[in-house]
């Protein structure tokens, strides 16, 4: 692993990253990349969770070249040095903001969308000047082996390499002299992450994750509520860092809430979504167990079944559930939506502000008063108002957690920025000096308290 991260650190010194056109470059050619191995990238993606070539294309493959796209349009902009304002005691220099790489970047990437959150943040890292080191998740094999054989294909180990293996690999790695760890997964992991990186001060973004709630007052379209909620929690079987985890319902709707969310759930999964052959099961049998484990609580309002052998989960709406049930302490990662009501506003706030901040929230309602309050009085990472997950898609929408769910953002120039250090550069003049600032100055502290004080 020293090697690797040696090997890279010597080869960016050179130089070689440096140019507007260097990036260009790297940005068209990762584009290519994707276009050559689709194919290759779909079936490994059917074979390791059985996605369907539509929620693969979709949510992986094209959100990367959605990316790649807004980099190259913008890249030239987000590079030139930014000149700023200058205060009285500045006057005769001009400052200015460079915009200086890193150096070499690590990304872990997670399983659950493993083409897409190992190379999204490789897009604004390459954008940025850096090289990149990319640990792919030893939980999706086949999705790895493809990464690793393409970045060979159209990339030189000192620019981009792909280091394979398990967790003692990882470690190894952040033993390394990095310049920055970009880490998607869980919070437990996270922790583990920030603490070896203090140990050398490498500094790093933590995309972790946590139970994001899903809100819907008595005022909301029911109907489009129930659609987009099903959609968001049930895409990837529930298996998405944003998925809605758990659901807050008024009283008076939950009924009708209930009866539409089923009624879509048949629509987009069909009656007996274990023999869908579209229908994306669970990673592993670990991750199979604990989400079982979940419908052994509360009242299962529709789905419920499961499918052992072939690592398959119904979609399932948990009713008559307790703060204190597993449901609802652990983040759910997988297809049960367990339900709780609430008469008011505020009673919501108050039980979501006492648990650590959520990496999104959702709330469905046509009053805008209750949509600031929410927003205003709740932290979370980010989220919609009257959808799921759509925030993701907007680049220029920073994208990230706060607090457990996660440090720092990304997509779109939150990449850009994320990779970059904003360099301080004031250009002094020399055609005239200030006295005032040297020792034996007679005005000296009349001037500084007049333009500072």
């Amino acid at each position: 692993m020293h090697q690797i991260v040696d090997q890279q650190k010597a080869w960016f010194e050179e130089g070689h990253t440096r140019s507007y056109a260097f990036r260009k470059e790297q940005l068209e050619r990762m584009k290519k990349m994707l276009n050559t191995f689709e194919k290759p990238i779909i079936d490994a993606l059917r074979f390791d969770l059985n996605k369907s070539e539509y929620e693969a294309y979709a949510s992986e493959i094209a959100f990367l070249k959605s990316e790649i796209s807004h980099h190259l349009k913008e890249l030239k902009t987000w590079m030139k040095p930014h000149k700023v304002k200058a205060p009285l005691t500045h006057i005769g220099s001009k400052n200015y903001i460079y915009k200086e790489p890193y150096g070499t970047v690590l990304v872990i990437a997670p399983w659950n969308y493993p083409i897409q959150l190992a190379l999204a943040p490789v897009i604004g890292a390459i954008a940025a000047g850096n090289t990149v080191i990319i640990k792919p998740s030893e939980l999706t094999p086949t999705v790895s082996w493809v990464i690793k054989k393409m970045i060979e294909q159209y990339f030189s180990p000192e620019y981009i390499a792909v280091v394979e293996g398990d967790k003692e690999v990882t470690q190894e790695l952040l033993d390394s002299p990095l310049d920055y760890i970009f880490f998607t997964g869980s919070v437990p992991v996270g922790k583990i992450i920030m603490e070896k990186a203090s140990r050398r001060l490498i500094p790093v973004t933590l995309e972790l994750g946590g139970k994001s709630p899903t809100i819907v007052h008595k005022d909301a379209n029911i109907d489009l509520a129930a659609k987009r909620i099903v959609w968001g929690k049930f895409t990837n079987s529930g298996q998405t860092c944003i998925a809605p985890d758990y659901l807050f319902v008024h009283h008076e709707v939950k009924a009708e809430l209930i009866q539409a969310m089923k009624k879509y759930i048949h629509e987009f999964h069909g009656e007996q979504p274990l023999k869908s052959s579209d229908y994306v099961k669970i990673v592993n049998g670990q991750h199979f167990d604990r989400i079982s484990q979940y419908l052994e609580e509360g009242t299962v309002l529709t789905g419920g079944r499961v499918d052992e052998e072939r690592q398959k989960i119904e979609p399932t709406i948990l009713d008559q559930v307790k703060w204190a049930d597993q449901v609802m302490q652990d983040e759910i990662f997988g297809p049960v939506l367990p339900v709780l009501t609430f008469d008011t506003l505020d009673e919501v706030i108050e039980q979501v502000n006492a648990r650590p901040k959520p990496l999104a929230l959702y709330y469905f309602g046509e009053d805008e008063k209750d949509q600031e309050k929410i927003i205003g009085s709740i932290g979370f990472g980010g989220g919609c108002i009257n959808d799921t997950l759509y925030h993701i898609l907007n680049p220029h929408l920073p994208f990230g957690g706060v607090g457990e769910s996660g440090i720092g953002n990304y997509h779109g120039q939150s990449s850009f920025d994320t990779f970059t250090h904003d360099k301080s550069i004031t250009k002094q003049s020399t055609k005239f000096d200030q006295n005032f600032r040297y020792p034996g100055s007679e005005l000296g502290l009349k001037i500084i308290k007049r333009l500072l004080g």
